[in-house]
């Protein structure tokens, strides 16, 4: 099974978690991109990994004009919900379905580390874009520099170990690997940016519920009941309950633009 059918699968699960429960703590991380990117009228922009279209409907006020692609097809009925008159496409990042030079801006949120090999995506990507145009990658930053780490360690123990080079979370959050790539392909490194985006939830089955929207908590329910993974869940977020109902956490993430 390709990497696109196994993510597009697991990420489809339980999509209405994905959207309201851990797609708006990436709203500072978005905020930011649109500041660096100054998007306007005039660009044509691919949502590369759009997943329920958050990104996209920011991008999408801006005037610009916006498609999304994505693997996981519950999580593009959301996208397409939320911004009925735009495109939004079952593909793979791997393979996309444009031509040479289509966009002026192909932006990545938590995507290309998912790809079976997110070179050849990174690749497809500075393929479809015009000269000049700006690649945007947005990943988590380490994994000791985010709280979620733990939860998601928690939700990683109830699966056998995956082989060396398994997409995650942390595919390419080591340092320079994401430099790299770009330097391999070409592509000129304009900015590089810490964003630190607060999760905070009112209650202990609120945090449950926006893990439980992830891919990796999807993959857990392979292996383990969706009690015992719910239970792992909770377990594990007891470090970061802070006053009467509310838990906290805070997780930081990588924003790279570069240029063709």
């Amino acid at each position: 099974m390709s990497t696109k059918a196994i993510q597009g699968k697991l990420w489809s699960i339980q999509p209405q978690y994905w959207s309201r429960n851990f797609e708006p703590y990436f709203l500072p991380l978005y905020r930011k991109a649109l500041q660096e990117l100054e998007l306007s009228a005039d660009d044509d922009v691919l949502d590369a990994g759009c997943g329920a279209g958050m990104f996209s409907s920011l991008a999408i006020k801006t005037g610009a004009r916006v498609i999304g692609v994505d693997a996981a097809p519950a999580l593009l009925d959301i996208a397409r919900k939320r911004n009925p008159t735009n495109t939004f496409l079952e593909e793979d990042l791997e393979s996309l379905p444009f031509g040479d030079n289509s966009f002026d801006v192909v932006a990545g949120f938590n995507s290309f580390q998912y790809a079976g090999s997110f070179e050849n995506a990174l690749a497809e990507a500075k393929r479809t874009l015009r000269p000049g145009g700006k690649l945007l990658i947005a990943i988590w930053d380490k994994p000791e520099m985010s709280d979620a780490t733990n939860v998601l360690k928690a939700i990683s123990s109830l699966v056998p170990p995956p082989p060396p080079g398994t997409p995650g979370p942390f595919a390419l959050s080591e340092d320079g690997k994401v430099e790299s790539i770009l330097k391999n392909l070409g592509l000129h490194l304009e900015s590089r940016n810490t964003v630190a985006c607060q999760f905070i939830y009112p209650n202990l089955s609120e945090a449950v519920r926006s893990f439980m929207g992830t891919g990796p908590a999807a993959n857990a329910l392979n292996h383990a009941s969706k009690p015992v993974v719910e239970d792992t869940i909770a377990a594990a977020m007891e470090p970061y309950h802070a006053v009467d109902n509310f838990y906290f956490q805070l997780n930081q993430f990588l924003l790279f633009i570069a240029r063709k």
